[in-house]
């Protein structure tokens, strides 16, 4: 145990002073945080958002607040995703929430908590593994799940490729990780016989899956499909790649 004392450099100067300097500049930026502006910025919650929610959507209010308050500042999202935050990344992930199954779901490079953290909120008869492998990040998640009382969220801190599960998971979900030619790699090795990958991804989901087709057929995915989601009730639809594994 130490005793307190300032530790000292080769030519007698302090290090701990470096060290109480640092965290005073960080006290002192957090302080200058004005969140009463920051949330001036955020996007008015869209009708729509208590109807995905359902009797969750005070949680889901808290969440969104707590990531329009704190995302930018721990590099969670960019400087520009307050006033589209509900409509492009908070429904966007909570309109799969009736494509998971009861069981225990993946979330792979889960970052902010999207989708995870939303769809654990959603669907609290799902067990959610929010995979992360930066630090920062993964105590953002688990902060934010004892905050939030989800207790149907497990934190682990990996790369997707270095995890494993001795059941399988049943269905392994991302979003904005990578080409579907690298993250069916990353994924399908995590999910159990007959469990399914769903996958977030973009306009270019079809011509993702075509260029795929090697990796697909390597890890016997079969049922290869894309869902297009929201329509008629999000201001832009959520594409999504589901597929069966073998």
């Amino acid at each position: 145990m130490g005793t307190g004392a300032d530790a000292v450099n080769s030519d007698g100067s302090s290090v701990r002073s470096h060290t109480r300097q640092g965290t005073n500049r960080q006290q002192e930026r957090t302080k200058l945080i004005d969140y009463r502006e920051v949330l001036s910025h955020l996007e008015p919650e869209p009708q729509v958002a208590e109807q995905l929610f359902g009797n969750r959507i005070e949680l889901g209010r808290q969440f969104t607040n707590n990531l329009a308050k704190h995302g930018e500042e721990f590099g969670l999202i960019g400087p520009l995703e307050l006033p589209r935050l509900w409509s492009r990344h908070i429904l966007n992930s909570v309109i799969l929430a009736p494509l998971f199954r009861t069981g225990r779901v993946g979330d792979v490079g889960s970052g902010a908590g999207l989708p995870g953290l939303v769809l654990a909120i959603a669907r609290p008869d799902v067990e959610f593994v929010l995979i992360e492998p930066m630090e920062r990040r993964v105590k953002w998640l688990s902060d934010q799940a004892e905050e939030l009382q989800l207790t149907n969220v497990e934190v682990l801190r990996g790369r997707a490729q270095d995890v494993g599960f001795a059941d399988g998971l049943d269905q392994v979900t991302a979003r904005a990780v990578s080409a579907l030619e690298k993250l069916i790699p990353m994924c399908a090795p995590l999910v159990r016989a007959g469990g399914e990958l769903v996958l977030m991804k973009g306009a270019n989901a079809a011509a993702e899956i075509e260029k795929s087709q090697k990796v697909i057929r390597k890890f016997k995915l079969s049922h290869v499909e894309v869902l297009e989601l929201g329509a008629g009730v999000l201001p832009e639809t959520t594409r999504v790649v589901r597929a069966t594994v073998a």
